[in-house]
C-alpha cells in the first residue's frame, strides 16, 4: 500500500491561487503522474501531454477537487486515466483515416524492430480493453494495479465507499481479464464443408 504525503498546507495556498504552492505540488507529484500515464497511452511521447492536461484541470479545478487523505495525487492519477482513455480514443480515429491513405512501404519494412511492434501491440490491446470498462472501473484498475493505491484509496478518488469499490474492482479485473484473453486467441480456421461424394 503506497503512503500519500499530505498536500494540505500547499493545496490550502495554492487554492489562494499561490503560484509557489502549486508548483511545490507539482515537484511533488508529476514524476508519478508521467509514469502512469506512460503506462496507459500507446505512444510514449503522449505521456507528457497527459501529465500536463492533469495538472492543468487540478489548477482550472482547483474548487472542486477532493483531497484523498489529504493528497490531490489521487485526483490527479484519476484525471490522467480519462485524458489517456481520450487520447488512445482520438488515436485509433486517426489511424484509421491514415490506414485509408495510400502509401509507400519503405523498403526495409522486413526488417522493422518485432519487439518494438510487440510492446506497442500490447500497449494497444491494453487501451483497447481499458476503453470497454467504464471510465470509474479503468481509473480503479490504474490506481490500484499500477499505481499500488489501496482499493479503499482508489475508490476514494473516485467516490465509491471501499466495499463497493472492491466489488467493482473484482468485476473490472474478471472482465480485462477476457477481454486481454480473448484479444490473445488465434483466429479460428475456417472449417471446410465436405460435399457430397461423386
Amino acid at each position: 500500500m503506497t503512503v500519500l504525503q499530505s498536500d494540505e498546507d500547499d493545496w490550502s495556498r495554492a487554492r489562494a491561487a499561490d503560484d509557489r504552492a502549486f508548483g511545490n505540488l507539482f515537484e511533488r507529484h508529476h514524476p508519478r503522474v508521467f509514469r502512469h500515464a506512460l503506462r496507459l497511452v500507446v505512444l510514449p511521447a503522449e505521456a507528457d501531454e497527459v501529465m500536463a492536461s492533469a495538472f492543468l484541470e487540478l489548477w482550472r479545478r482547483r474548487n472542486d477537487v477532493r483531497l484523498v487523505d489529504g493528497s490531490v495525487l489521487p485526483w490527479l492519477l484519476v484525471t490522467a486515466t480519462h485524458l489517456s482513455r481520450n487520447r488512445v480514443r482520438g488515436m485509433v480515429r486517426y489511424q484509421r483515416v491514415l490506414s485509408r491513405l495510400p502509401r509507400e512501404e519503405a523498403e526495409d519494412a522486413a526488417d522493422t524492430a518485432t519487439d518494438s511492434l510487440e510492446r506497442l501491440e500490447l500497449r494497444r490491446q491494453i487501451s483497447a480493453a481499458l476503453r470497454q470498462v467504464s471510465a470509474i472501473d479503468a481509473a480503479l484498475v490504474t490506481l490500484t494495479v499500477l499505481d499500488g493505491l489501496s482499493t479503499a484509496e482508489a475508490g476514494a478518488a473516485v467516490g465509491l465507499a471501499p466495499g463497493a469499490a472492491r466489488m467493482r474492482l473484482s468485476r473490472a479485473r474478471g472482465r480485462l481479464r477476457a477481454l486481454l484473453d480473448d484479444a490473445h486467441e488465434p483466429a479460428s480456421q475456417p472449417r471446410l464443408v465436405k460435399g457430397p461424394a461423386s
